[in-house]
């Protein structure tokens, strides 16, 4: 991490003094992988299961055409699991197979008619963009009489102008689901008394939003084109072809000119999307390092770099990418930059999944030697889930269940309890584990600091272990102490934020203290810390410090420790015997 400040800005280090021989704003979790809808490659946020089916989709087929079999992606069991554990905020980065002819695109919509065939021939008055990527919202086949698609589905969509108006230049849009009828409207979205004028309130670009993102892999970082945010969850305006300024004059009449611009009362279809889910992709505990749900190890490039280098624009706590996997030589490349970039950040803990389905303890504590630090933490073994939508039962890999147990644990307790043991780290939403894990099991993994996913009769599946990656022994060796850190470093640098730039005076480390203070108590009796302190004042503030336009202030921290290993002695006496006071 860098150690040195050379713009403006506020530098939180840690001091880690624990070594044996050391309430923050919640900002949710992220998941890095594939979906079924969504952007390819513009993080999204969801707050809700139904908001995140909405965007990114869920189950879908996969196969040969005579033997379609049912699927769903590990992203959205990890996310499944996360709202129904209590997680409120998720930043969603889809990734996606293939390249060039294969690329990921969005659909658009088809001819839209106008009054009098508009005043150019061939050309829609607005066109519609989907805001999901691939071939499945493309739905151009046949229409029946009764207005049903040949290729529409539950996961597309078509769009409908009605109460077109020439006098009032205003029209509805209503957004339909791609398999409904004429006579079973099934509407998604509804937008109405839209307008093609661009200095009305209700112009259709202002009021949908026209704002397209792009990954800028030079500067790492989104680009954007359009002017007006985006409002819908289906579409943004791609274009509109014929504006109609001053479409009422200052006198109340219609610019006539105009009148053939408006759309009439129609329905349509989108099309011209490009990308499918790869053929033959392999799902759940078939995956291998060449074929992990459709894709490799270097899909995740882009949305690795960034999302875990893009402190500012995405703020999250816990980082998920099931589906990468320790083991395989291709995607521990990724993992490394993944960790790097977490310390880095210093504000975030990164699950990781070591061994594919049907490894032994061995093969899990091998790989955990691999790694070395406090800012990661594993699980294993595998886990059997039911599928949410489909009900199937499925193999996947732990980190899709660890963000619910942390959900769970921020939401009855706090960031720096142990997401782990009955109480907290119950999982709920599995069926069993991979292995039932033996006492000398559990051992051989938490030694080896794998936190076991153990087996208990009357109990059922449960996390077992809370230890980071870090090798050696010290406080932060604990992801409650970990996520501690991060928390109180979350907290407190917003504070010291709002000091930059105000005078280097004693009044305003004191205003600094006045904040701080009062927070660490709260998580002193929110059971977080044993005992703090925090020096802001001149001894380390001295002329020299001040003539270099510094601050320092220096915050000691006691961690609160977890009962880990719990010792009961019985001891039998003699009748008569008197007990120990």
């Amino acid at each position: 991490m860098a150690e040195t400040l050379i713009s403006p800005g506020v530098l939180a280090r840690e001091n880690d003094q624990t070594f044996t021989s050391t309430r923050a704003i919640p900002v949710g979790t992220a998941i890095i992988g594939p979906t079924l809808l969504g952007p390819v490659g513009v993080p999204t946020v969801v707050t809700t299961w139904s908001d995140y089916v909405t965007r990114f989709g869920s189950t879908f087929f996969s196969g040969s055409t005579n033997n379609q079999k049912l699927y769903s992606y590990y992203t959205s069991i990890a996310a499944y699991n996360y709202f129904t554990n209590g997680g409120q905020g998720l930043l969603v980065a889809r990734v996606a197979s293939g390249s060039g002819a294969e690329a990921f695109a969005p659909a658009t919509s088809s001819l839209i008619p106008t009054s009098s065939g508009g005043p150019t021939s061939g050309l829609s008055p607005f066109v519609l963009e989907t805001l999901t990527y691939g071939a499945i919202m493309n739905n151009t086949g046949t229409q029946t009489a009764g207005g049903v698609l040949s290729s529409g589905s539950k996961d597309n969509i078509r769009w409908q102008i009605s109460n077109a108006n020439t006098s009032s230049g205003t029209f509805d849009l209503f957004l339909r689901r791609g398999d409904d009828s004429n006579s079973n409207i099934v509407t998604v979205e509804a937008w109405s008394n839209l307008s093609l004028d661009p200095l009305t309130p209700n112009y259709i670009a202002r009021v949908i939003g026209d704002i397209r993102e792009n990954y800028d892999s030079t500067n790492i970082q989104m680009s954007t084109t359009g002017s007006f945010v985006n409002k819908s969850k289906y579409v943004r305006v791609k274009e509109v072809n014929f504006t109609t300024p001053n479409y009422i004059d200052s006198n109340g009449n219609v610019t006539t000119a105009f009148t053939g611009s408006i759309p009439t009362n129609a329905s349509g279809t989108f099309g011209s999307g490009t990308g499918n889910i790869k053929a033959g992709a392999s799902f759940y505990d078939a995956i291998t390092e060449t074929n992990t749900q459709g894709l490799v190890a270097g899909n995740y490039d882009d949305m690795i770099n960034l999302v875990t280098t893009n402190k500012d624009d995405y703020k999250f706590n816990v980082l998920l990418t099931p589906g990468l996997f320790n083991s395989f030589p291709t995607h521990n490349a990724k993992i490394d930059t993944i960790i790097t970039n977490i310390q880095n950040r210093g504000d975030s803990i990164y699950v990781l999944d070591l061994v594919p389905f049907n490894s032994s303890v061995g093969a899990a504590t091998g790989q955990a030697t691999d790694r070395n630090t406090s800012y990661a933490a594993s699980y294993w073994p595998w886990v059997q889930v039911v599928e949410p939508t489909s009900g199937e039962a499925v193999w996947v890999p732990a980190s899709t269940v660890i963000g619910g147990v942390y959900a769970y644990n921020d939401s009855v307790a706090e960031p720096w309890f142990a997401p782990a043991g009955i109480n907290r780290g119950g999982l709920s939403n599995v069926i069993r584990a991979e292995q039932r894990l033996s006492q000398a099991n559990r051992d051989t993994l938490y030694a080896g600091r794998v936190n076991p996913i153990a087996t208990f009769p009357g109990t059922g599946t449960v996390v077992y272990g809370q230890k980071t990656l870090q090798a050696k022994a010290s406080a932060l060796d604990r992801v409650n102490v970990r996520r501690l850190l991060i928390a109180l470093k979350a907290y407190i640098s917003q504070i010291a934020l709002s000091l930059v730039f105000e005078q280097n005076t004693a009044a305003t480390r004191n205003n600094f203290l006045a904040q701080v203070n009062p927070y660490l108590t709260s998580v002193q009796q929110r059971q977080g810390l044993y005992a703090f302190k925090v020096v802001m004042d001149d001894s380390i503030n001295g002329p020299e410090v001040i003539d270099r336009n510094e601050m320092y202030g220096q915050i000691y921290l006691q961690p609160t420790k977890t009962a880990e290993f719990i010792y009961l002695d019985f001891n039998i006496t003699p009748t008569g015997a008197s007990f120990p006071a």
